[in-house]
């Protein structure tokens, strides 16, 4: 099976993927893309969320034109999603797009595709060819008696032929599906088959809760065997969710490091504190945090067992009755009320990121 370090590297604004470079975290914009303002200040939120590759709808004039704008406001390479009409796809590189995401199927003929090439091969902007299981050819629906698999990897190497018969290889593949092992099984079948670097996601997958856990499903088996160069986590939800998501995945298969990793017990007859709202404030609290900083904290509902089964955390606080403890690597640092616990904590992370 093919490997992301066997993948040719595509160079999408700054950031490049492929050939063993680090799978970039990417998401879209929900806002209306000719509201260049609003869609600025999302971009923004983003990037400072930890984006790397982002994509905004194209499904006007106005808004290929308002990536002009959008581009000199923003410092991550900026994506043009289009769907039926060439003349879009034409009008967004010509305003800077770092990329564009097409379905050459739904956007006419030979010709208007071949238009779309030429363009792109003159900029020398990648063209990522994507096909989801809601938009597979009768054709192949047909060969295969139902949306499958093997119809979604033939009709992707079908499209992507295409624009190599163009003379144009600088190219991305995406294959999607709402169905977890049909998705895994389309980028096991594709992986054997192409070096064009893979964009892998679980599309529609639903809400943060069920769509997040879908997701880390299906992206965790399919990074796990090497398959993918760039990765987005869709879900109904505001798009730095999607984020967050994605660099949790990543983290837990080892394939993004830096930052605080906070770790947590679960509740029990043990737990002698309000672990939960607790938990979550620590979260909050780690993202100030720089990726240099690379710690894990634990988050223990007991003082008993607390340090013990965190052994292995740089740090973490433990709760009791009325107070807590502060403890480093197992060993307790000292005794804290239950009311300064988060503070305690906040000092002496400030402490190991030099900022007290």
């Amino acid at each position: 099976m093919s490997c992301r370090e066997n993948t040719r590297v595509v160079r999408i604004g700054d950031v490049k993927i492929g050939g063993g470079n680090p799978v970039a975290v990417q998401s879209m914009t929900n806002t209306k893309t000719e509201d260049i303002a609003g869609t600025v200040r999302q971009i923004l939120e983003l990037e400072e969320a930890g984006c790397d590759i982002v994509r905004a709808a194209v499904p006007t004039m106005q808004a290929a034109e308002a990536f002009r704008e959008i581009k000199k406001q923003i410092h991550i390479p900026l994506v043009a999603d289009i769907h039926f009409d060439y003349r879009l796809a034409i009008a967004a590189m010509e305003n800077g797009a770092d990329k564009i995401r097409i379905n050459p199927g739904n956007i006419g003929d030979a010709e208007r595709v071949r238009a779309v090439v030429q363009t792109a091969r003159e900029r020398q902007i990648p063209i990522r060819v994507g096909v989801n299981s809601g938009s597979l050819e009768r054709e192949l629906i047909g060969k295969y008696g139902h949306v499958t698999a093997e119809g979604l990897v033939e009709s992707a190497l079908g499209q992507t032929a295409l624009i190599e018969a163009m003379d144009y290889d600088n190219l991305v593949i995406s294959i999607k599906s709402s169905d977890v092992t049909m998705c895994v099984r389309a980028h096991e079948l594709i992986a054997e088959r192409t070096r064009f670097p893979l964009h892998v996601g679980i599309t529609e997958s639903g809400s943060v809760l069920r769509g997040g856990i879908k997701s880390a499903v299906g992206l965790g088996i399919i990074l796990y065997q090497g398959i993918g160069d760039t990765v987005r986590v869709s879900l109904t939800g505001r798009p730095a969710e999607e984020i967050e998501a994605a660099k949790l995945i990543l983290k837990s298969l080892g394939l993004r490091k830096g930052g605080v990793e906070v770790v947590s017990c679960p509740t029990c007859g043990r737990t002698r504190i309000d672990l939960i709202p607790l938990a979550q404030q620590v979260e909050e609290l780690v993202k100030r945090y720089p990726p240099e900083l690379e710690l894990k904290v634990a988050v223990m509902g007991c003082a008993v067992n607390g340090p013990g089964e965190a052994l292995e955390a740089d740090l973490g606080i433990a709760g009791g009755d009325g107070e807590g403890i502060l403890f480093r690597k197992g060993e307790i640092l000292r005794k804290v009320p239950e009311d300064r616990l988060l503070a305690e904590l906040k000092t002496e992370l400030d402490r190991l990121a030099g900022l007290a």
